[in-house]
């Protein structure tokens, strides 16, 4: 037997794993790492924490991606050059939090690597018969395995498209494991740049949990943000959209898209909501706005398109809880604003950090990353909520770091 294969044998033969996870969203804001002990598998999975960072892009890195993001048109070569190049910068940056932990790369079991993506096309969002729905993640997993000698697992969107799903969102599987509960209906909402959020009935099964994404999270706050005031990322606090007043003409035309009358579950990226998209809205109207009451606007978009979604897929005689994480530092339950719009329009919630429930908000995608390699390696394929894939699922490529 191969030694590396008798390596990941062993590995999966173990009670508990050492399994970091790591994430890179669509904000761009840094690399979530997340150093998890994870123990058992399936439904008799347990996770603990033991060291969690994001490591800030620089704004050289940020450059870089943002020359081939969510573009129609780029460099091939500058995309060829970028997918070792970002898994290496995460090997270091796993290497540096390592050193800074005072662990070292031999104590881990697994890396699981998200990757950078840089476009993600549902069959909605491209009109060619010809091609289903695709989705692209860089940072290649043999460069992060090379990089930091640990067996690196990566690219797990593309089996979850080949087994009939769209690539996300794919918290439902972290969110049935560690979140269900046998009493409490609940809704595990994540803000990140894209909204989705994952309906846990009480007492339910995989099969009776449904996920799904909603449409923007914080893509066109920041978006616009960055744009329009010199030096900052995001509205921090809902600093600018507080001083706004929403306009409503303009949030019914952000509401028209036919992304938002198609069944659930579905995804989508910043390939649609992103500044041109609010600039043809602007132009259908003939209207200049103060960039507050834009703000103000796009913060209500966000909130009634979550609420819309959730209202359509739960039941209206119910009540429930929300949990709410992800978005870095601007979003989730750091938006005070976009929470005071959800508490307004989902009178049957009540609405509470994921932290509640022993989930770090700013954590959980890199969680479940992990979560995903541990069931890559230790156990059995998975059947997501919703009908989302048509047969049970193992998603990942493994890489070895030799």
């Amino acid at each position: 037997m191969h030694p590396n294969i008798q390596n990941l044998y062993t590995i999966a033969n173990k009670p508990s794993r050492k399994i970091i996870g790591l994430m890179s969203g669509t904000s761009l804001d840094g690399l979530d790492i997340a150093l998890c002990t994870i123990t058992g598998a399936g439904e008799h999975t347990s996770v603990v924490i033991d060291h969690f960072t994001t490591v800030a892009y620089t704004a050289a890195f940020k450059e870089k991606v943002l020359s081939i993001f969510s573009k129609q048109n780029i460099s091939l070569a500058q995309l060829c050059v970028l997918h070792p190049w970002i898994a290496t910068e995460h090997a270091k940056m796993v290497m540096d939090s390592l050193s800074s932990w005072n662990v070292k790369a031999t104590e881990i079991d697994l890396i699981a690597s998200h990757g950078q993506t840089i476009f993600h096309a549902p069959k909605s969002l491209h009109p060619n018969d010809e091609f289903g729905t695709a989705t692209l993640q860089i940072g290649d997993g043999d460069h992060i395995a090379t990089g930091t000698g640990i067996i690196t697992i990566s690219d797990f969107r593309q089996k979850h498209i080949a087994a009939g799903g769209e690539g996300a969102p794919l918290v439902i599987y972290g969110d049935y494991l560690l979140c269900s509960h046998a009493t409490e209906n609940r809704v595990l909402l994540n803000i990140g740049g894209i909204a989705n959020f994952t309906y846990l009935p009480a007492g339910g099964k995989l099969n009776e949990v449904f996920s799904t994404d909603t449409g923007p999270g914080n893509t066109l706050m920041d978006a616009y943000t960055r744009k329009h005031f010199e030096g900052v990322s995001y509205d921090k606090d809902a600093l600018i959209a507080k001083k706004g007043t929403i306009h409503s003409e303009l949030l019914g035309v952000l509401k028209k898209d036919s992304f938002f009358s198609l069944p659930f579950p579905k995804t989508i990226g910043p390939e649609l909501f992103n500044l041109e998209y609010l600039n043809e809205a602007q132009l259908k109207m003939g209207i200049v706005l103060s960039d507050q009451d834009i703000m103000a606007t796009l913060n209500r978009f966000t909130a009634e398109t979550i609420a819309a979604a959730i209202q359509n897929i739960l039941p209206s005689n119910i009540s429930f809880k929300i949990y709410v994480s992800g978005g870095g530092s601007g979003g989730g339950m750091h938006n005070p604003l976009l929470i005071e719009h959800l508490n307004s329009l989902l009178p049957n919630a009540s609405i509470a950090s994921s932290i509640e429930i022993g989930i770090h908000p700013d954590a959980k995608e890199a969680i479940l990353f992990a979560l995903l390699a541990n069931e890559a390696v230790a156990g059995a394929p998975l059947l997501a909520g919703g009908h989302s894939t048509k047969v049970p699922t193992t998603m990942g490529k493994i890489s070895f770091p030799n």
